[in-house]
């Protein structure tokens, strides 16, 4: 897909919309890297490691430095659960703007940080922002774009994240020669921000328009849309679309109950978004993003900063390719292609780990398929698993559906993050490098799972979407799939029957 195709479908709204979300994401990058990459730095190890006096060197213990990397999931589960019902109740805008808020007090506890106790209570509570981030931004996102760039912008998600990791890896970088506490808190101080520039310009994005309408508020979904395709759309094409979407709400059978994701066809719609989300972080992500720094400082290889840097800048180009051409190529194939390359790389990685003593080149090897592995999860797994989580469910049921994948991808990512320091360390399982195997052998299960159950929705409307389940068309079937117009008797019929949904 060409910058000129895309451009077509954005207007200034729409652009700064776009834009604004996207850079509410780089918090996320900002975390989860300076995390990361300050474990590495002398500084931050005195400061919350233990002296040990045989080596005569600051440590952090694998025991705290998993519940380091690990806890802060639990901030990350109520962050979604509080996010999401502030996004179902009060809107997408008000969500962002209280969880902005929020992001500021956390940011003082964490660059003020002293002692264990209070560096891992500041990481459990940053998470929460997170949280609320993860709960509303991809489901906002999906619900104002157009159907033809719905992949291109949803999948700046991950792109923006990956972006976040590219900065606070250099700032790490340049800081890590500082002597002292400041040359980790100043990357931290960057968690200011984010938060900053989104209270103070999210009032100028409207609401979502699917969502103003299951409110009720068809007026002001009306004034949100025509802001989003003004000079995009002609005004009959405007009204075309919103009398779409008002269609797709009234024939859509589900109440809004939470129940209705596990009946009928929304059992397989949710199966499939919780096994999308279970392979994102199974597949061992938090391995490179979490502990890459800290293991790649082990090899003693490369210097620790310029390998983050270059991972980052490969994870935001390989990303910003996936985003410009899964509306084209489709997600699947992207899916399957990502998951190939990263299963090579970490049986690759796994196999160089087995040699005894694993010399200088075979550290260099294990390096290079840790940035490969990253690649892999740019290509497809990264950012499109927030494409397909938030344009399978029905729009009554879209925020429950949010909720139940990302409480699984959390989860996942849990607990694959507290084990990693278990299966990497002498003392535990000793695995070092040849975890590979583990997670390479569920990519290849990714590979599989995709292949035959995935649906790819590029092109097609949210509703249109919808009524592609209902009707029973196989998922393997979605991207070709022409959907005829509903005539008047079923239309009528349909319309009848959905009277009782705001019983």
């Amino acid at each position: 897909m060409s910058v000129s195709v895309i451009a077509k479908h954005f207007n200034r709204t729409l652009a700064l919309s776009c834009t604004l979300i996207a850079i509410s994401q780089i918090n996320y990058g900002f975390d989860n890297q300076a995390f990361s990459t300050t474990q590495s730095m002398t500084a931050f190890t005195k400061q919350f490691g233990d002296y040990d006096a045989e080596t005569d060197e600051y440590a952090i213990p694998a025991s705290f430095l998993s519940l380091l990397n690990s806890l802060n999931y639990i901030g990350f589960a109520v962050g979604l659960m509080i996010g999401s019902l502030i996004s179902q109740k009060y809107g997408r805008r008000r969500c962002m703007f209280a969880m902005s808020c929020y992001a500021l007090v956390t940011a003082t506890i964490t660059v003020t940080s002293q002692t264990k106790a209070q560096i891992l209570a500041a990481r459990i509570l940053n998470y929460i922002y997170v949280g609320m981030e993860l709960s509303v931004v991809p489901v906002y996102q999906s619900e104002i774009v157009p159907a033809p760039v719905r992949g291109f912008v949803v999948g700046t998600y991950q792109l923006s994240i990956n972006m976040g990791g590219v900065i606070i890896n250099g700032i790490c970088r340049g800081t890590s020669t500082i002597e002292g506490n400041n040359s980790w808190r100043i990357p931290f101080g960057l968690f200011y921000a984010i938060p900053s520039i989104i209270l103070c310009l999210i009032w100028f994005i409207p609401e979502s328009p699917r969502w103003l309408l299951l409110q009720g508020r068809t007026d002001e979904a009306e004034k949100s849309l025509k802001r989003l395709r003004h000079g995009i759309l002609t005004d009959d094409a405007i009204a075309a679309e919103l009398a779409s979407l008002k269609l797709g709400l009234a024939i859509e059978p589900e109440k809004g109950a939470f129940t209705e994701l596990f009946q009928g066809v929304n059992l397989k719609r949710t199966s499939i978004v919780i096994a999308i989300s279970f392979f994102q972080q199974a597949t061992g992500q938090a391995f490179a993003s979490q502990y890459g720094a800290i293991f790649v400082k082990s090899l003693h290889t490369i210097n620790t900063y310029n390998f983050t840097i270059i991972t980052s800048c490969i994870g935001v180009a390989v990303c910003l390719w996936s985003n410009f051409f899964n509306d084209k190529i489709g997600r699947r194939k992207l899916f399957i292609a990502g998951a190939s390359v990263q299963a090579a790389a970490l049986f690759t990685m796994a196999g160089l780990g087995t040699a005894n003593p694993v010399i200088h080149g075979e550290s260099t090897g294990i390096a290079a398929m840790m940035a490969i592995f990253a690649a892999g999860f740019g290509l497809g797994w990264g950012p499109l698993t927030y494409v397909v989580v938030t344009e399978l469910p029905a729009l009554s049921l879209r925020d429950h559906s949010q909720r139940v994948a990302s409480l699984v991808n959390i989860a996942v990512n849990f607990a694959v993050t507290f084990s990693i320091p278990y299966l990497l360390y002498d003392g535990y399982a000793g695995l070092h490098s040849r975890v590979g195997f583990i997670f390479g052998s569920i990519a290849v299960a990714a590979c599989i799972f995709t292949f035959f159950c995935v649906p790819d929705c590029q092109g097609k409307s949210l509703e249109e979407v919808d009524r592609l389940f209902h009707e029973g068309i196989s998922v393997r079937k979605f991207k070709g799939f022409e959907i005829p117009p509903l005539d008047e008797a079923e239309l009528g019929e349909k319309e009848t029957r959905s009277e009782t949904r705001a019983v």
